[in-house]
């Protein structure tokens, strides 16, 4: 009988991640789609949720955080989920009428998904982990909001760039305050959420 019930559970915790991932895989491409849509019904003042960077980084980060699969996986998925999100924008603004090169961000989701998978992964963890995590993706946030608030501040609102910005810092005052403890650990997710947003906004502002 305890075989037994071990070999059930076995299969479990097997079959959990893996429906979790087909699910993530499915809600990818949707909601990319959507994220076209959106476009069109979305107020001026969030309609950049729907053409950022930062947009698909936190659809992405959710969606793997949801899927509480560990980091290989995510590294997996992340790439997998950015990617899908881009292809899904893409189709939909083909049925819209619209025509949209998916390879520039495509590429970027080969090369950044990974990393915004573990990163989300990490999310879950405590110490040296939960601050890598933590710095990536409030960097992301903080240093496309300082982009928006600055390069393009001419042309879109203000206010999804400010919003952008402050989940970011949000995000990290939470991890601090929850799962972080320590010098070293705190030193990693502040000083890496400043480095990382430095960096994407210099690598952003090159495009």
């Amino acid at each position: 009988m305890t075989t037994t019930a071990d070999t059930s559970s076995a299969r479990a915790d097997l079959y959990r991640p893996l429906v979790r991932s087909g699910i993530v895989v499915v809600l990818s491409f949707l909601l990319g789609g959507l994220t076209s849509y959106a476009q069109g019904f979305l107020p001026d003042a969030f309609a950049s949720f729907a053409n950022s960077a930062s947009g698909w980084t936190v659809l992405t980060a959710l969606l793997v955080y949801w899927s509480r699969v560990r980091t290989a996986p995510a590294a997996v998925l992340g790439a997998v989920s950015f990617v899908l999100l881009v292809l899904g924008y893409t189709v939909a603004a083909d049925l819209r009428g619209f025509y949209y090169d998916p390879l520039l961000f495509s590429v970027v989701g080969v090369v950044a998904g990974p990393f915004v998978g573990v990163a989300a992964s990490w999310l879950r963890a405590d110490g040296v982990r939960a601050a890598f995590g933590t710095a990536l993706l409030a960097g992301i946030g903080v240093g496309e909001a300082v982009y928006g608030l600055t390069i393009i501040r001419e042309t879109t609102s203000p206010v999804y760039w400010t919003v952008i910005g402050v989940a970011g810092l949000a995000l990290l005052a939470g991890v601090l305050v929850r799962r972080v403890r320590g010098v070293l650990p705190v030193a990693l997710a502040v000083g890496g959420t400043a480095v990382v947003a430095a960096a994407f906004y210099l690598a952003y502002s090159s495009l």
